[in-house]
Protein backbone atom coordinates (compact mmCIF):
# COMPACT_ATOMS: atom_id res chain seq x y z
CA UNK A 1 0.00 0.00 0.00
CA UNK A 2 1.90 3.66 -0.60
CA UNK A 3 2.44 5.49 1.83
CA UNK A 4 -0.09 8.94 1.68
CA UNK A 5 -2.68 5.62 1.34
CA UNK A 6 -2.39 4.90 4.87
CA UNK A 7 -3.45 8.86 5.67
CA UNK A 8 -6.70 8.42 3.68
CA UNK A 9 -8.24 5.16 5.20
CA UNK A 10 -9.98 4.72 8.79
CA UNK A 11 -8.21 4.32 11.89
CA UNK A 12 -8.89 2.95 15.56
CA UNK A 13 -5.91 4.50 17.60
CA UNK A 14 -3.61 6.84 16.08
CA UNK A 15 0.03 7.62 18.17
CA UNK A 16 1.77 10.99 17.61
CA UNK A 17 5.65 9.35 17.68
CA UNK A 18 7.93 6.45 17.81
CA UNK A 19 9.70 6.57 20.84
CA UNK A 20 9.82 4.10 23.67
CA UNK A 21 6.06 5.76 25.07
CA UNK A 22 4.14 5.72 21.82
CA UNK A 23 5.18 2.08 20.70
CA UNK A 24 4.28 0.70 24.61
CA UNK A 25 1.00 2.50 24.27
CA UNK A 26 0.69 0.89 20.50
CA UNK A 27 1.07 -2.52 21.51
CA UNK A 28 -1.05 -2.44 24.50
CA UNK A 29 -3.79 -0.38 22.04
CA UNK A 30 -3.34 -3.38 19.70
CA UNK A 31 -3.53 -6.39 22.44
CA UNK A 32 -6.20 -5.19 24.18
CA UNK A 33 -9.33 -5.97 22.19
CA UNK A 34 -10.60 -8.52 19.95
CA UNK A 35 -11.01 -8.00 17.33
CA UNK A 36 -7.75 -5.96 17.24
CA UNK A 37 -8.05 -2.50 16.94
CA UNK A 38 -5.97 -0.40 13.56
CA UNK A 39 -3.21 1.46 14.89
CA UNK A 40 -1.33 3.95 13.32
CA UNK A 41 1.83 5.60 14.62
CA UNK A 42 2.35 8.71 13.36
CA UNK A 43 5.84 10.42 13.52
CA UNK A 44 7.39 13.73 11.69
CA UNK A 45 11.08 12.36 11.70
CA UNK A 46 12.23 10.29 8.76
CA UNK A 47 12.95 6.50 9.86
CA UNK A 48 16.79 7.13 9.69
CA UNK A 49 15.30 9.32 13.13
CA UNK A 50 13.19 6.79 14.10
CA UNK A 51 12.78 5.68 18.34
CA UNK A 52 12.48 9.79 19.88
CA UNK A 53 14.59 9.88 22.74
CA UNK A 54 14.14 6.51 24.07
CA UNK A 55 16.76 5.17 20.99
CA UNK A 56 19.57 7.51 22.75
CA UNK A 57 19.17 6.15 26.34
CA UNK A 58 21.01 3.46 28.48
CA UNK A 59 17.70 1.74 28.11
CA UNK A 60 17.51 1.50 32.11
CA UNK A 61 14.28 1.22 33.59
CA UNK A 62 13.79 1.25 37.63
CA UNK A 63 11.16 -0.81 39.10
CA UNK A 64 10.33 -1.84 42.44
CA UNK A 65 11.47 -5.72 43.56
CA UNK A 66 12.09 -8.07 46.12
CA UNK A 67 15.41 -8.34 45.21
CA UNK A 68 17.11 -11.13 42.54
CA UNK A 69 14.15 -13.07 43.00
CA UNK A 70 12.56 -10.74 40.71
CA UNK A 71 15.18 -10.20 39.01
CA UNK A 72 17.02 -13.24 37.61
CA UNK A 73 13.80 -14.68 35.87
CA UNK A 74 13.88 -11.64 33.75
CA UNK A 75 17.62 -11.05 32.51
CA UNK A 76 19.52 -13.29 29.95
CA UNK A 77 23.42 -12.20 31.09
CA UNK A 78 23.58 -14.14 34.29
CA UNK A 79 25.29 -17.61 33.70
CA UNK A 80 24.75 -19.95 36.54
CA UNK A 81 27.96 -19.43 38.33
CA UNK A 82 28.11 -15.79 39.00
CA UNK A 83 24.21 -15.78 40.54
CA UNK A 84 26.19 -16.31 43.56
CA UNK A 85 28.32 -13.40 43.37
CA UNK A 86 25.97 -10.15 43.25
CA UNK A 87 24.78 -8.44 46.29
CA UNK A 88 21.39 -6.93 45.17
CA UNK A 89 19.07 -5.83 47.58
CA UNK A 90 15.58 -5.44 47.31
CA UNK A 91 13.98 -2.15 45.86
CA UNK A 92 10.66 -1.49 47.67
CA UNK A 93 7.98 0.44 46.53
CA UNK A 94 8.54 2.61 49.45
CA UNK A 95 11.87 3.05 48.62
CA UNK A 96 11.02 3.82 44.72
CA UNK A 97 8.59 6.27 46.31
CA UNK A 98 10.45 8.10 48.82
CA UNK A 99 13.88 8.50 46.09
CA UNK A 100 10.82 9.98 44.02
CA UNK A 101 10.01 12.67 46.82
CA UNK A 102 13.20 13.38 47.92
CA UNK A 103 15.09 14.26 44.73
CA UNK A 104 11.89 16.39 43.32
CA UNK A 105 11.06 18.31 47.18
CA UNK A 106 8.33 16.62 47.65
CA UNK A 107 6.37 17.83 44.89
CA UNK A 108 6.04 14.84 42.87
CA UNK A 109 2.16 14.10 42.05
CA UNK A 110 1.11 11.66 44.78
CA UNK A 111 -1.65 10.66 42.30
CA UNK A 112 0.75 10.16 39.42
CA UNK A 113 3.97 8.62 41.07
CA UNK A 114 1.36 5.57 43.00
CA UNK A 115 0.27 4.33 39.76
CA UNK A 116 4.33 4.34 38.37
CA UNK A 117 5.74 2.81 41.58
CA UNK A 118 2.45 0.00 42.38
CA UNK A 119 3.11 -0.67 38.11
CA UNK A 120 6.63 -0.91 37.92
CA UNK A 121 7.59 -4.53 38.46
CA UNK A 122 4.42 -5.64 36.46
CA UNK A 123 5.11 -3.43 33.77
CA UNK A 124 8.59 -4.61 33.00
CA UNK A 125 7.59 -8.43 32.62
CA UNK A 126 5.10 -7.12 30.32
CA UNK A 127 7.54 -5.79 28.11
CA UNK A 128 9.44 -8.61 28.64
CA UNK A 129 6.77 -10.77 27.49
CA UNK A 130 6.99 -8.23 24.17
CA UNK A 131 10.33 -9.20 23.37
CA UNK A 132 12.36 -6.48 25.80
CA UNK A 133 15.41 -8.12 26.41
CA UNK A 134 16.61 -7.10 29.85
CA UNK A 135 19.99 -7.48 31.43
CA UNK A 136 21.14 -6.96 34.77
CA UNK A 137 23.20 -3.52 34.76
CA UNK A 138 26.56 -5.05 35.83
CA UNK A 139 29.00 -2.08 34.65
CA UNK A 140 26.60 0.94 34.91
CA UNK A 141 24.53 -0.17 38.14
CA UNK A 142 27.43 -2.10 40.44
CA UNK A 143 31.16 -2.11 41.13
CA UNK A 144 32.85 -4.96 41.94
CA UNK A 145 33.98 -4.83 45.53
CA UNK A 146 35.80 -7.94 46.72
CA UNK A 147 35.35 -10.18 44.51
CA UNK A 148 31.48 -9.77 44.27
CA UNK A 149 29.07 -7.12 42.34
CA UNK A 150 27.71 -4.70 44.55
CA UNK A 151 24.86 -3.05 42.86
CA UNK A 152 23.50 0.28 44.16
CA UNK A 153 21.19 2.99 43.59
CA UNK A 154 17.84 0.92 42.81
CA UNK A 155 18.32 1.23 39.22
CA UNK A 156 19.09 -2.56 38.08
CA UNK A 157 16.89 -3.63 34.92
CA UNK A 158 18.81 -2.06 31.65
CA UNK A 159 18.24 -3.48 27.86
CA UNK A 160 20.50 -5.00 25.90
CA UNK A 161 21.95 -2.42 23.54
CA UNK A 162 20.32 0.52 25.16
CA UNK A 163 18.31 2.16 23.48
CA UNK A 164 19.40 0.96 20.23
CA UNK A 165 18.06 -3.02 21.34
CA UNK A 166 14.95 -1.03 23.33
CA UNK A 167 13.29 0.64 20.29
CA UNK A 168 14.01 -2.49 17.73
CA UNK A 169 12.46 -4.56 20.08
CA UNK A 170 9.71 -2.48 20.86
CA UNK A 171 9.00 -1.77 16.84
CA UNK A 172 9.08 -5.70 16.15
CA UNK A 173 6.50 -5.92 18.80
CA UNK A 174 4.34 -3.68 17.25
CA UNK A 175 4.82 -4.62 14.02
CA UNK A 176 4.27 -8.14 14.90
CA UNK A 177 0.63 -7.08 16.77
CA UNK A 178 -0.04 -5.47 13.63
CA UNK A 179 0.69 -1.92 14.05
CA UNK A 180 1.66 0.30 10.82
CA UNK A 181 4.45 3.20 11.46
CA UNK A 182 4.66 6.31 8.76
CA UNK A 183 7.66 8.68 9.29
CA UNK A 184 8.07 12.38 7.33
CA UNK A 185 4.77 12.85 8.58
CA UNK A 186 3.98 16.35 11.32
CA UNK A 187 1.18 16.72 12.88
CA UNK A 188 0.01 20.42 12.75
CA UNK A 189 -3.16 20.69 14.42
CA UNK A 190 -5.73 18.47 16.55
CA UNK A 191 -9.49 18.19 15.32
CA UNK A 192 -11.83 18.88 17.41
CA UNK A 193 -15.87 18.63 17.66
CA UNK A 194 -18.20 21.21 18.88
CA UNK A 195 -18.00 19.71 22.24
CA UNK A 196 -13.93 20.15 22.39
CA UNK A 197 -13.86 16.29 21.78
CA UNK A 198 -10.88 15.22 19.53
CA UNK A 199 -11.51 13.37 16.41
CA UNK A 200 -8.96 13.62 14.35
CA UNK A 201 -5.46 15.07 13.75
CA UNK A 202 -4.49 17.36 10.79
CA UNK A 203 -0.90 15.81 9.30
CA UNK A 204 1.09 17.13 6.56
CA UNK A 205 3.15 14.85 4.29
CA UNK A 206 5.37 15.55 1.06
CA UNK A 207 3.44 19.41 1.13
CA UNK A 208 0.80 18.10 1.52
CA UNK A 209 -2.19 18.23 4.43
CA UNK A 210 -4.88 15.19 5.59
CA UNK A 211 -7.26 15.28 7.71
CA UNK A 212 -6.62 11.98 10.09
CA UNK A 213 -9.72 10.45 11.38
CA UNK A 214 -9.13 8.47 14.26
CA UNK A 215 -12.16 7.79 17.54
CA UNK A 216 -8.65 7.36 20.07
CA UNK A 217 -5.48 10.36 19.89
CA UNK A 218 -2.35 9.08 21.96
CA UNK A 219 0.48 11.76 22.07
CA UNK A 220 4.02 10.77 23.04
CA UNK A 221 5.54 13.34 21.26
CA UNK A 222 8.28 13.99 23.61
CA UNK A 223 8.60 17.78 25.67
CA UNK A 224 10.31 20.97 23.79
CA UNK A 225 13.85 20.12 24.60
CA UNK A 226 15.21 20.42 21.35
CA UNK A 227 13.19 23.85 20.82
CA UNK A 228 16.24 26.35 21.74
CA UNK A 229 13.63 29.64 21.59
CA UNK A 230 10.94 27.67 23.91
CA UNK A 231 13.76 26.48 26.39
CA UNK A 232 14.47 29.67 27.05
CA UNK A 233 10.93 30.69 27.51
CA UNK A 234 9.95 28.45 29.75
CA UNK A 235 12.96 27.73 31.77
CA UNK A 236 15.33 30.81 31.18
CA UNK A 237 18.03 32.68 29.74
CA UNK A 238 21.28 30.42 29.41
CA UNK A 239 19.25 27.27 27.75
CA UNK A 240 19.00 27.81 24.58
CA UNK A 241 22.91 27.55 24.82
CA UNK A 242 22.47 23.71 26.18
CA UNK A 243 23.54 20.48 23.74
CA UNK A 244 20.52 18.50 22.79
CA UNK A 245 21.44 15.00 23.70
CA UNK A 246 19.10 12.88 21.51
CA UNK A 247 16.36 13.63 18.46
CA UNK A 248 16.52 16.84 17.66
CA UNK A 249 12.27 16.84 16.41
CA UNK A 250 11.18 17.27 20.14
CA UNK A 251 10.37 20.78 19.76
CA UNK A 252 6.99 21.10 21.43
CA UNK A 253 5.15 21.20 18.80
CA UNK A 254 1.98 18.48 20.24
CA UNK A 255 2.49 20.17 23.57
CA UNK A 256 1.53 23.64 21.61
CA UNK A 257 -1.55 22.15 19.83
CA UNK A 258 -2.91 20.16 23.31
CA UNK A 259 -2.70 23.66 25.08
CA UNK A 260 -4.43 25.56 22.06
CA UNK A 261 -7.84 23.23 22.13
CA UNK A 262 -7.50 23.66 26.02
CA UNK A 263 -5.69 21.16 27.80
CA UNK A 264 -4.29 21.74 30.93
CA UNK A 265 -0.80 21.85 31.94
CA UNK A 266 1.27 20.93 34.72
CA UNK A 267 4.72 20.13 36.36
CA UNK A 268 8.50 22.05 36.39
CA UNK A 269 8.47 25.03 33.49
CA UNK A 270 10.93 26.69 35.87
CA UNK A 271 14.63 26.63 34.87
CA UNK A 272 15.00 23.58 36.97
CA UNK A 273 12.66 22.24 34.42
CA UNK A 274 14.12 19.80 32.86
CA UNK A 275 16.44 16.49 33.20
CA UNK A 276 20.38 17.70 31.69
CA UNK A 277 23.28 16.13 32.53
CA UNK A 278 27.37 16.56 32.46
CA UNK A 279 27.37 16.33 28.29
CA UNK A 280 30.96 16.38 26.65
CA UNK A 281 31.64 20.23 25.41
CA UNK A 282 32.73 18.92 22.21
CA UNK A 283 29.51 16.58 21.52
CA UNK A 284 26.98 17.85 18.36
CA UNK A 285 24.90 21.19 19.87
CA UNK A 286 21.72 20.23 18.27
CA UNK A 287 20.98 16.85 18.25
CA UNK A 288 22.16 13.15 19.48
CA UNK A 289 24.41 10.78 17.05
CA UNK A 290 22.59 8.08 16.34
CA UNK A 291 25.77 6.05 16.55
CA UNK A 292 27.38 6.79 20.20
CA UNK A 293 24.03 7.43 21.51
CA UNK A 294 24.28 7.90 25.34
CA UNK A 295 28.06 7.87 25.13
CA UNK A 296 28.72 11.35 25.42
CA UNK A 297 27.23 11.20 28.73
CA UNK A 298 30.45 12.14 31.41
CA UNK A 299 28.95 10.89 34.79
CA UNK A 300 32.25 9.85 36.55
CA UNK A 301 32.08 12.79 38.93
CA UNK A 302 31.19 11.10 41.97
CA UNK A 303 35.14 9.67 42.01
CA UNK A 304 36.31 12.99 40.94
CA UNK A 305 35.88 16.90 40.57
CA UNK A 306 34.44 19.49 38.59
CA UNK A 307 36.06 22.62 38.48
CA UNK A 308 34.50 26.11 36.63
CA UNK A 309 35.88 28.31 34.25
CA UNK A 310 37.42 30.10 37.16
CA UNK A 311 39.04 26.84 38.11
CA UNK A 312 36.12 26.20 41.35
CA UNK A 313 33.82 24.00 42.56
CA UNK A 314 30.23 24.47 42.18
CA UNK A 315 28.49 21.24 43.37
CA UNK A 316 29.37 18.70 45.87
CA UNK A 317 30.17 16.05 43.30
CA UNK A 318 29.61 13.64 46.12
CA UNK A 319 26.16 14.35 48.00
CA UNK A 320 24.58 11.19 46.92
CA UNK A 321 24.96 8.08 44.47
CA UNK A 322 24.92 8.89 40.91
CA UNK A 323 21.51 7.90 39.61
CA UNK A 324 20.06 11.12 42.04
CA UNK A 325 22.11 13.74 40.96
CA UNK A 326 23.47 13.66 37.21
CA UNK A 327 20.10 14.92 35.72
CA UNK A 328 20.31 17.94 37.52
CA UNK A 329 24.00 18.63 37.45
CA UNK A 330 23.77 19.48 33.92
CA UNK A 331 21.90 22.60 34.97
CA UNK A 332 24.42 23.32 37.65
CA UNK A 333 27.23 23.27 34.89
CA UNK A 334 25.30 25.35 32.21
CA UNK A 335 25.14 28.23 35.26
CA UNK A 336 28.70 28.40 35.58
CA UNK A 337 30.74 31.33 33.41
CA UNK A 338 30.73 29.95 29.63
CA UNK A 339 28.68 26.80 30.44
CA UNK A 340 31.14 24.78 30.88
CA UNK A 341 32.85 22.54 33.46
CA UNK A 342 36.25 20.59 33.32
CA UNK A 343 35.86 17.10 35.62
CA UNK A 344 39.36 15.81 36.65
CA UNK A 345 40.70 12.56 38.51
CA UNK A 346 44.01 11.34 39.33
CA UNK A 347 45.33 7.86 38.65
CA UNK A 348 43.28 6.24 41.49
CA UNK A 349 40.36 8.20 40.31
CA UNK A 350 40.71 7.14 36.80
CA UNK A 351 40.27 3.53 37.53
CA UNK A 352 36.64 3.77 38.33
CA UNK A 353 36.03 5.61 35.03
CA UNK A 354 33.21 3.37 32.64
CA UNK A 355 34.68 2.90 29.12
CA UNK A 356 31.57 3.46 27.51
CA UNK A 357 32.00 7.30 28.85
CA UNK A 358 35.98 7.48 28.78
CA UNK A 359 37.51 5.40 26.19
CA UNK A 360 39.84 7.36 24.39
CA UNK A 361 37.72 6.95 21.16
CA UNK A 362 34.86 8.65 22.72
CA UNK A 363 36.02 11.62 24.85
CA UNK A 364 39.00 14.48 24.16
CA UNK A 365 41.33 13.77 27.08
CA UNK A 366 43.28 16.41 28.42
CA UNK A 367 46.60 14.56 30.75
CA UNK A 368 49.09 15.66 32.48
CA UNK A 369 51.77 14.32 35.07
CA UNK A 370 51.30 17.55 37.41
CA UNK A 371 48.14 19.54 38.36
CA UNK A 372 49.87 22.81 37.10
CA UNK A 373 50.35 21.24 33.85
CA UNK A 374 46.79 20.18 33.77
CA UNK A 375 45.63 23.55 34.60
CA UNK A 376 48.02 25.54 31.56
CA UNK A 377 46.21 22.04 28.98
CA UNK A 378 42.63 23.51 30.15
CA UNK A 379 43.28 26.79 29.72
CA UNK A 380 43.99 26.18 26.07
CA UNK A 381 40.36 24.60 25.98
CA UNK A 382 38.34 27.42 28.01
CA UNK A 383 40.00 27.22 31.78
CA UNK A 384 40.71 31.12 32.94
CA UNK A 385 41.19 30.71 36.20
CA UNK A 386 44.71 28.07 36.21
CA UNK A 387 46.02 29.68 39.22
CA UNK A 388 42.60 28.94 41.18
CA UNK A 389 42.61 25.76 39.50
CA UNK A 390 45.85 24.72 41.05
CA UNK A 391 45.06 26.22 44.49
CA UNK A 392 41.20 24.27 44.61
CA UNK A 393 42.48 20.83 44.26
CA UNK A 394 45.43 21.50 46.43
CA UNK A 395 42.73 22.93 49.66
CA UNK A 396 40.51 19.90 48.15
CA UNK A 397 43.74 17.40 48.87
CA UNK A 398 44.77 19.19 52.20
CA UNK A 399 40.81 18.51 53.45
CA UNK A 400 40.74 14.88 52.53
CA UNK A 401 44.25 14.07 54.09
CA UNK A 402 42.92 15.58 57.53
CA UNK A 403 39.79 13.73 57.50
CA UNK A 404 41.63 10.54 56.98
CA UNK A 405 43.85 11.08 59.83
CA UNK A 406 40.69 11.05 62.14
CA UNK A 407 39.47 8.06 60.34
CA UNK A 408 41.92 5.58 59.68
CA UNK A 409 40.31 3.05 59.24
CA UNK A 410 37.65 4.81 56.58
CA UNK A 411 37.34 2.63 53.67
CA UNK A 412 36.65 4.10 49.87
CA UNK A 413 32.81 2.13 48.49
CA UNK A 414 31.46 3.73 45.90
CA UNK A 415 28.31 1.34 45.98
CA UNK A 416 26.99 3.34 49.08
CA UNK A 417 27.44 6.89 50.60
CA UNK A 418 30.61 5.61 52.31
CA UNK A 419 31.10 8.97 54.21
CA UNK A 420 34.47 9.34 52.81
CA UNK A 421 34.28 13.39 52.41
CA UNK A 422 36.06 16.79 53.04
CA UNK A 423 34.95 17.38 56.92
CA UNK A 424 37.02 17.38 59.71
CA UNK A 425 37.59 19.04 62.99
CA UNK A 426 40.97 20.26 62.10
CA UNK A 427 39.65 21.60 58.23
CA UNK A 428 36.86 21.91 55.91
CA UNK A 429 36.02 23.58 52.68
CA UNK A 430 33.08 26.18 51.89
CA UNK A 431 31.68 23.07 49.32
CA UNK A 432 32.08 19.80 51.19
CA UNK A 433 32.61 16.57 49.02
CA UNK A 434 30.30 14.29 51.24
CA UNK A 435 31.32 11.32 49.75
CA UNK A 436 33.63 9.20 48.05
CA UNK A 437 37.07 12.29 48.53
CA UNK A 438 39.25 10.38 47.60
CA UNK A 439 42.52 12.45 47.00
CA UNK A 440 44.12 13.85 43.95
CA UNK A 441 47.53 13.29 43.64
CA UNK A 442 48.77 10.37 41.92
CA UNK A 443 50.23 11.49 37.88
CA UNK A 444 48.94 10.79 35.50
CA UNK A 445 46.51 13.36 35.90
CA UNK A 446 42.96 13.38 33.31
CA UNK A 447 40.81 16.19 32.66
CA UNK A 448 37.54 15.95 30.36
CA UNK A 449 35.66 19.13 29.91
CA UNK A 450 32.02 18.82 29.79
CA UNK A 451 28.82 21.19 29.13
CA UNK A 452 25.08 20.52 29.93
CA UNK A 453 23.45 18.23 27.21
CA UNK A 454 19.52 18.69 27.64
CA UNK A 455 17.60 15.17 27.81
CA UNK A 456 13.38 15.94 28.14
CA UNK A 457 11.56 18.57 29.94
CA UNK A 458 9.37 18.01 33.04
CA UNK A 459 6.48 19.94 32.59
CA UNK A 460 3.84 19.14 30.47
CA UNK A 461 0.35 18.09 30.23
CA UNK A 462 -2.43 16.62 33.04
CA UNK A 463 -3.59 13.47 32.51
CA UNK A 464 -6.31 11.25 34.47
CA UNK A 465 -3.43 8.21 35.65
CA UNK A 466 -5.95 5.80 35.37
CA UNK A 467 -6.30 6.56 31.69
CA UNK A 468 -3.99 8.74 30.66
CA UNK A 469 -6.85 10.88 28.89
CA UNK A 470 -5.78 14.52 28.81
CA UNK A 471 -7.59 17.15 30.81
CA UNK A 472 -8.52 20.22 31.03
CA UNK A 473 -8.07 22.93 33.25
CA UNK A 474 -11.80 22.39 35.14
CA UNK A 475 -10.24 18.61 35.56
CA UNK A 476 -12.85 17.25 32.73
CA UNK A 477 -11.13 14.89 29.92
CA UNK A 478 -10.67 15.92 26.69
CA UNK A 479 -12.43 13.17 25.03
CA UNK A 480 -10.61 10.96 22.18
CA UNK A 481 -7.23 12.45 23.35
CA UNK A 482 -4.39 10.79 25.81
CA UNK A 483 -0.84 11.12 26.48
CA UNK A 484 2.17 9.34 27.53
CA UNK A 485 5.63 9.88 28.10
CA UNK A 486 7.84 12.75 28.26
CA UNK A 487 4.86 15.57 27.31
CA UNK A 488 3.02 14.03 31.18
CA UNK A 489 3.80 16.80 33.40
CA UNK A 490 3.69 16.58 37.11
CA UNK A 491 5.80 13.43 37.81
CA UNK A 492 9.45 15.68 38.02
CA UNK A 493 10.36 18.70 39.73
CA UNK A 494 14.41 19.94 39.44
CA UNK A 495 15.71 16.46 39.07
CA UNK A 496 14.29 12.93 38.96
CA UNK A 497 15.49 9.30 40.31
CA UNK A 498 17.22 7.79 36.76
CA UNK A 499 15.38 5.24 34.69
CA UNK A 500 11.97 6.27 36.00
CA UNK A 501 11.50 8.11 32.78
CA UNK A 502 11.62 5.71 30.85
CA UNK A 503 9.19 3.43 32.93
CA UNK A 504 6.72 6.11 33.71
CA UNK A 505 6.32 6.09 29.88
CA UNK A 506 5.60 2.29 29.86
CA UNK A 507 2.89 2.31 32.84
CA UNK A 508 0.83 5.42 31.03
CA UNK A 509 1.69 4.48 27.76
CA UNK A 510 0.18 1.02 28.72
CA UNK A 511 -2.90 2.45 30.31
CA UNK A 512 -3.10 5.13 27.09
CA UNK A 513 -3.55 2.31 24.87
CA UNK A 514 -5.83 -0.26 26.86
CA UNK A 515 -8.38 3.17 27.03
CA UNK A 516 -7.90 4.45 23.39
CA UNK A 517 -8.67 0.95 22.36
CA UNK A 518 -11.40 0.67 24.72
CA UNK A 519 -13.05 3.84 23.61
CA UNK A 520 -12.01 2.65 19.66
CA UNK A 521 -14.27 -0.18 20.55
CA UNK A 522 -17.22 1.78 21.59
CA UNK A 523 -17.41 3.63 18.67
CA UNK A 524 -16.88 0.74 16.12
CA UNK A 525 -20.18 -0.56 17.96
CA UNK A 526 -21.97 2.26 17.46
CA UNK A 527 -21.64 2.75 14.40
CA UNK A 528 -22.77 -0.92 13.67
CA UNK A 529 -25.95 0.13 14.92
Amino acid sequence: MQQTKLLEQPWDVVVVGSGAAALSSAISAAESSNPSPRVLLVDKAPETWAGGNGYFTAGAYRTRHNGLEDILPMVSNVPDGLRGKIDLPAYTADDFSNDLQRVTGGRSSKHLSDYLVRESLDVVKWLKGHGVDWWLSFRRQAYEVDGRWVFWGGLHLTVKDGGKGLIKNLTDAAKQRGCTILHDTSTTKLLTNNKGGVYGIEVERAARKYQLKAPSIILCAGGFEANPELRKRYLGPGWERAHTRGTPYNRGDMLSAAIAIGAKTVGDFSSGGCHSVAWDAYSPKDGGDREKTNEFTKSGYPLGLMLNAEGRRFVDEGVDLRNYTYAKFGRAILEQPNGIAFQIWDKDGQAWLRDEEYRDEIVHKIRADSIEELARKCADEGLAGSEQFVKTVEEYNAAVAAHREEHPDAKLNPAVRDGLSTHSSKKSLPLAKSNWAIPVVRPPFLAVKVTSGITFTFGGLAINPENAAVLREDGSEIEGLFCAGEMVGGLFYGNYPGGSGLTAGAVFGRRAGRAAAERAKGTRRLEKL
